[in-house]
Parts: C-alpha cells; structure tokens; sequence
C-alpha cells in the first residue's frame, strides 16, 4: 500500500472515531491533504496555525486563537469560535463566558483551568461572532484533529451545538443530547451548554452542572 494511502486510511479512521461517517469529496481531499502534512510536535502545529490563510478568516482576525492548556490532561473543551476578546489576546475563553468555564471547571471539577486543554472548533473569530460555515469549520477541523491525537484526552467536552455538531456530524438540538456519554475509540465525548448560553439563560446552570459531575464522574 502507498504511503499516502496508508496516511488517507488512518486519517479516515480518526475522523471516523471522532463520529463522522461523511464528508463531501472536495471537502475531503481538502481536509485529507491538511491533515497528512501536520506535525505531531505541538509548537509546530502552532506556527503552521499561525500563519494560516486557507478560509477567509484569515483576513479579517487580530490573532489566531490556537488553543492551550496541559498536553497530558485527560479534559479537553471544545467551544466554537473565537470572540472578540479572544480575537484580540489570542487566548480561549477569556471574556465573560471564559470566566464561566473557568468556574465550572475549577468549582465543579476540582481541576485548575491550566491542567485542562481549550480550543475551538475554528482557529479564528467569524465575524460579528457568527456561527463558523461549514466550509471554515471544516478545512480548520484537520488542525483539532491534530492537537486531539497529539494530547490524547480521555474525555472531550463539546461546549455547545457548534461544536457537538462538527465534532460529531450529528444535527441534533443540544438540549437534546446534552450530558449524555459518547463513547468514540479511546476517549468519551460529552456536549454540555457553551458557557455563553448559560449567561443568557441562567436556568440551564443545573443541568450543566450535572453535566460536570458526570465528568468528573468518569475521572
């Protein structure tokens, strides 16, 4: 088998533990072709992140927003985007819905926020905070692949229905399957609330919390 056979096969096969069944052939070969040239050394990938012109992103962000935390953590929170704070530091989860998950994980979880790792579905912010197109979450999802097989969490926490649903490919309302356990290869995959609804809806607190105590459960 040829080498880049071998590479197609086994990218094929993450993307199928990480739950995705299907990808359109252009999109395919795009994020095929991404992901067999990244490197396994974390600061690398950074550098290869950081000077990234593939969406249209790119040309309109302040900083990429890479993702950090503990590279041998066994929690890893996937949000959705960057916003504008994090635009601007170059941080996940720094403004008000950072501080959130920062509690959550500290109070509920009993973790320092360093000993987890945070990133984003896409590497930088949309504009006016939208939601990533298909075409921007996909071509960027090859870089969390990555960062995922480089840290090897045992437990990925998806922050909301952005998320759950590339991460997945699975459509379904996040009220719906919010707590429940995804069992994907070597490591579980939990949706919860992203923290930036639970500001607007502050009634959805107690089920991300009991979402929280089952992770911390499986820990």
């Amino acid at each position: 088998m040829e080498l880049s056979q071998a590479l197609s096969l086994k990218y094929l096969y993450s993307l199928k533990m990480l739950g995705i069944d299907y990808l359109d052939i252009s999109e395919l070969e795009t994020t095929l072709e991404n992901h067999q040239n990244l490197p396994f050394d974390i600061n690398k990938l950074r550098d290869i992140v950081n000077n990234c012109t593939v969406c249209d992103l790119s040309a309109t962000r302040k900083n990429v927003v890479f993702g950090e935390g503990n590279l041998s953590t066994k929690v890893m929170f996937v949000g959705e985007g960057p916003g504008a704070m994090e635009d601007s530091s170059g941080k996940p989860f720094v403004g008000r819905a950072g501080q959130l998950l920062t509690k959550m994980i500290e109070s509920v979880l009993d973790i320092k926020r360093e000993n987890v790792y945070i990133a984003n579905i896409v590497k930088c912010r949309p504009p006016n905070n939208r939601v990533p197109t298909p075409m921007e979450a996909t071509t960027c999802k090859a870089y969390l692949v990555r960062q995922i097989e480089i840290i090897k969490p045992k437990i990925i926490v998806a922050l909301g229905a952005t998320s759950y649903h590339y991460l997945t490919e699975d459509k379904a309302r996040i009220s719906s399957v919010r707590g429940r356990v995804f069992e994907f290869g070597d490591f579980y995959l939990i949706p919860t609330y992203h923290p930036s609804f639970l500001l607007r809806n502050p009634s959805a607190k107690k089920e991300a919390y009991q979402d929280l105590l089952k992770i911390k459960s499986l820990l």
